[in-house]
């Protein structure tokens, strides 16, 4: 058996140690099938077709006669072990002549040698470099049949004839075997069975060229951003997932049912990471294998006309279309031709945009990473208020990013989703979509201000006077002070929480119909000791059903101040004299979202500085991002940090001889 020449393997790595100075991975697409499949005619169409300006085309047999000693005859009289240096050499070098080109490599290899004579194949000639420089494999899955027929005319190499059944079963046992292979090293892989398919080579190459993580994300928003430029009155975005959401189908499912592979997807999505971008990129590739385009159009009608939509959430989606100011947005790990024909069937395509992948030409994948950046993105770069919906796991980043977040739940469907199994109805209320309170908080939040004050109002002006007026104090202040609790309790926060009705006697003798602040049994007043005490006394005045709690510091608001015999409080309403920076109520609003993310969150102020306010909105970054209101008797630009005759407390409670 020949040796391979020290001398030379010391030259070879030399030669090949690929440069430290470019961190980027090089895309390198392996080019794979059986001997006699075309894989060497199909690199000379490519590079007579897409050049050689961005690829680099490599026959891998060529380099390996060129770097061993007597050429690919020598190269056979190796160990396995110089081998295996041999064919490492030829990748490194490869994979170091596209990192200093900025090239695309495609190199032709073979996988594993089977002669029918032997009952089991050779070891796939297949390294750990190789595993490190291929990012895709294609793979020319042709009709073994034909295969053999091209192996027994080729006229320029000396085949074996082998019968189609061993060519049948060694092509089956080599693409599975590379397949598996792929899947563990994060390189994509497609197998591709048409004979004429050049074109559709040429369009894969040119989109595994210049897709990758950052590159999608980019597509994404560019698609957001052009929906939300085209629909110029938008203040709040539903974003919303499909399967199982929208319907209770899932249609990825039904796709790989009609192709008679229903687990397809379960073996891919069961490797780890399960739900990474490039296990998406690998999903697509699935598609793209099991039909073409054509194939892939008949099966996504298909199953689009067996998609029923929930009744509500059509319901829901027909109210909301009539909404100027609102816009919604499918973003979904599935299909996007399959939810576009079905959101057209319903006449909802024109005001409902699809967001989704499924083939190549798409463009991009969906994952849950990707759902998460456009809520971000959509409060960052459109100030959108956002609701998402979602069902499931993938849908976690969307939902907690979002303000609001509905898990959607079809508990009379087999496969209810598995966040249902976790759901805290004491955190997370249960919801009807049909429910006009629900339908009217949607349609309200697109302009609702984050602040509202009374300032330049006639009645605040009268009601501040006295409460500014230094002569006054004591219990006449506290008195003051709740009028302009009472004041703002009625004119203000029964618009923002709204009226039930209640049956009362009236004087007459007869029940008559009256009013009542909505869920005030399940509403709690907090007054922040000890300024907030009056106005709060004022405000729960106004609301007398209401729970009634002090506390000096956010710990004082306990869990059991949240909930009522009969569930959850609805409502807390945070009481203060003065707000200065805003740190004490963002340390509040914090620590009870801690304790509850549903609750609506209302605060009430005598004056607050301006400085903590921008138009209706907060000028503190962190209040923004926080999910409550601010309703104050007026603003003023003078900062608060009053001590003796001038603090707030001392002047309500007669302690201003008090430091």
């Amino acid at each position: 058996m020949a040796e391979l020449s020290p001398d030379l393997l010391r030259d070879e790595h030399a030669a090949f140690t690929e440069p430290s100075a470019n961190g980027n991975k090089p895309i390198i697409v392996g080019l794979y099938g059986l001997p006699g499949s075309g894989k060497t005619t199909m690199c000379e169409e490519l590079k007579a077709s897409l050049g050689e300006e961005r690829f680099e085309f490599f026959e891998g047999s060529a380099l390996i006669s060129e770097v061993c000693p007597g050429g690919l005859d020598g190269f056979k009289q190796l160990s396995e072990r110089d081998k295996k240096t041999c064919r490492e050499c030829v990748t490194k070098y490869i994979k170091m002549t596209c990192v200093q080109s900025g090239k695309t490599g495609i190199v032709t290899g073979h996988f594993m040698f089977w002669s029918g004579s032997q009952p089991e194949p050779s070891q796939p000639a297949w390294t750990d470099e190789d595993a490190k420089a291929y990012t895709h494999i294609l793979y020319l899955d042709l009709p073994a049949k034909l295969v053999a027929q091209r192996r027994q005319n080729d006229k320029d190499r000396v085949r074996p004839d082998e019968p189609v059944e061993h060519l049948e079963r060694w092509q089956l046992t080599e693409m599975n075997k590379l397949r598996d292979l792929c899947r563990g090293n994060g390189i994509l892989f497609v197998a591709l069975p048409e004979l004429h398919i050049l074109d559709r080579v040429i369009k894969f190459l040119e989109d595994f060229r210049c897709h990758n993580e950052s590159n999608n994300l980019v597509r994404v928003k560019e698609r957001v951003n052009k929906f939300v430029t085209d629909q110029e009155q938008l203040k709040t975005m539903l974003v919303m997932d499909a399967d199982r959401t929208l319907a209770a189908e899932d249609t990825g499912e039904m796709f790989w049912r009609l192709k008679g592979e229903a687990r397809a997807l379960k073996g891919l999505f069961g490797t780890s990471p399960k739900y990474s971008y490039t296990t998406f990129r690998q999903a697509t590739l699935l598609y793209e294998e099991a039909a073409t385009d054509q194939e892939f159009g008949a099966l996504c009608d298909t199953i689009a006309a067996k998609v029923i939509m929930y009744p509500e959430m059509l319901s829901f989606l027909q109210r909301v279309a009539k909404e100027k100011h609102i816009g919604v947005v499918i973003f979904t790990c599935g299909l996007r031709r399959v939810w576009e024909e079905v959101l057209k069937r319903e006449n909802l395509d024109h005001v409902v945009t699809v967001i989704a992948g499924g083939r190549i030409a798409d463009g991009l994948v969906v994952t849950p990473a990707v759902k998460g950046a456009l809520v971000t993105h959509l409060h960052d770069a459109h100030n959108m208020y956002v609701w998402a919906f979602g069902d499931s796991p993938l849908d976690l980043e969307m939902l907690s990013k979002a303000d609001e977040a509905i898990v959607v739940v079809d508990f009379t469907h087999d496969k209810f989703c598995c966040l249902a199994m976790e759901l805290d109805t004491t955190k997370l209320p249960l919801v009807q979509l049909t429910n006009q309170a629900f339908i009217e908080s949607v349609f309200a939040q697109g302009t609702a201000p984050q602040v509202i004050h009374t300032t330049d109002k006639q009645a605040a002006k009268l009601l501040a006077t006295s409460m500014r007026d230094a002569r006054v104090g004591g219990a006449a202040l506290r008195r003051a002070h709740a009028r302009a609790g009472g004041y703002l309790a009625v004119e203000y926060l029964t618009d923002l929480i709204g009226l039930e009705d209640v049956t009362i006697r009236h004087v007459l003798g007869a029940d008559t119909i009256a009013y009542q602040l909505r869920g005030e049994k399940q509403t709690t007043i907090v007054a922040l000791m000890r300024g907030g005490e009056p106005m709060a006394s004022g405000v729960s005045d106004v609301f007398p059903l209401a729970m009634y709690v002090h506390a000096n510091e956010p710990g004082n608001v306990k869990q059991h101040h949240l909930e009522t015999p009969g569930g959850r409080q609805l409502t807390i309403i945070l009481v203060d004299s003065v707000v200065n920076t805003g740190k004490t109520i963002v340390e509040f609003v914090q620590h009870i979202r801690n304790l509850s993310a549903a609750i609506r969150i209302i605060v009430v102020a005598g004056v607050v500085q301006d400085r903590f306010v921008a138009g209706d909105r907060f000028a503190d970054e962190h209040a923004r991002k926080l999910d409550f209101t601010l309703v104050a008797l007026r603003l003023s630009p003078t900062k608060f940090t009053g001590s003796g005759t001038n603090d707030t407390g001392n002047r309500l409670f007669n302690t201003t001889h008090l430091k």
